[in-house]
């Protein structure tokens, strides 16, 4: 058995050693990144926190609202695209916590 490993042991780092030589495929590559979410124009996002007995995404469809993403960990909530008429009827919803537009945050 030693004997057997002794061989096929550096065949395998030779196979190894080829397949990773390889260039990515773009392809490959492309899949891996998240494709950067665009906001309509004439909408900007918004964070909606709600409170924990609340379905965040029957929430956002009260308001007539297309969620970007729903949050049910860490934040109860969910991101969407919303019209300032959408932004009033938030916050008349009881168990609505927050409305904040989406910005960028900087450490410092």
């Amino acid at each position: 058995m030693r004997t057997r490993l002794s061989r096929a042991l550096p065949a395998a780092v030779v196979v190894l050693a080829a397949f990773s030589a390889l260039p990515a495929s773009t392809a490959t590559a492309a899949a891996r990144e998240p494709a950067p979410y665009a906001a309509p124009a004439d909408h900007p996002t918004y964070i909606v926190t709600v409170s924990r007995d609340r379905d965040p995404a029957e929430v956002a469809q009260l308001v007539g609202a297309t969620p970007v993403h729903v949050y049910r960990n860490t934040l109860h909530g969910f991101a969407a695209p919303l019209s300032p008429a959408q932004v009033a009827a938030l916050h008349a919803l009881p168990g609505v916590e927050a409305v904040a537009e989406d910005g960028t945050a900087s450490a410092g």
